[in-house]
């Protein structure tokens, strides 16, 4: 089981093609498809993904994502 806890920093992230924001709900999606992943495989891909999604924006908030494999 994994139990995840962050702050909405990621999901208020701007970027992608329009500026735009994340959203929770794409956050969400990503934590579904990267869950059954080793955890540190887990944080490179959040890590990847948050880097691809800003490409060249400022982080506009604090990102905090905590993930416990238990």
């Amino acid at each position: 089981m994994h139990i995840y806890m962050c702050s909405d920093g990621y999901s208020d992230q701007f970027g992608g093609e329009n500026s735009r924001k994340f959203l929770s709900g794409n956050f969400k999606k990503l934590l579904l498809q990267i869950c059954g992943l080793p955890m540190n495989e887990q944080r490179t891909m959040l890590e990847k993904t948050l880097t691809d999604w800003m490409a060249g924006h400022e982080q506009t908030d604090d990102i905090m994502v905590l993930g416990l494999h238990l």
